[in-house]
């Protein structure tokens, strides 16, 4: 009787186990769709090409946002950075 009960697990686990599988599999996914959205969702930052395509602004605005201290930046070499939650903060601020 030892044997059969032996072999009545094996199949129950067995059986768990397939049923189990693909749920693993489906919660990999999900894990791995919730780290690539905080990836997304850290620092990312605007150059001035993008300022300029995504609103319109010229050189010498940009220029002047930044000597003037409304558009804070980091300078990395001769390139401008700007933060994107920074600039969406500035925006949502100024709406009217």
């Amino acid at each position: 009787m030892s044997k059969q009960t032996n072999k009545d697990k094996i199949s129950t686990i067995t059986a768990m186990k397939q049923l189990l599988d693909p749920l693993y599999v489906r919660l990999e996914k999900i894990d791995f769709k919730i780290k690539a959205q905080d990836l997304r969702r850290s620092v990312r930052y605007y150059r001035n090409e993008d300022l300029k395509k995504i609103f319109g602004l010229s050189n010498n605005t940009i220029i002047k946002y930044r000597q003037t201290g409304v558009l804070p930046y980091t300078k990395l070499g001769d390139i401008y950075l700007y933060d994107t939650a920074v600039i969406e903060k500035i925006l949502n601020e100024n709406k009217q």
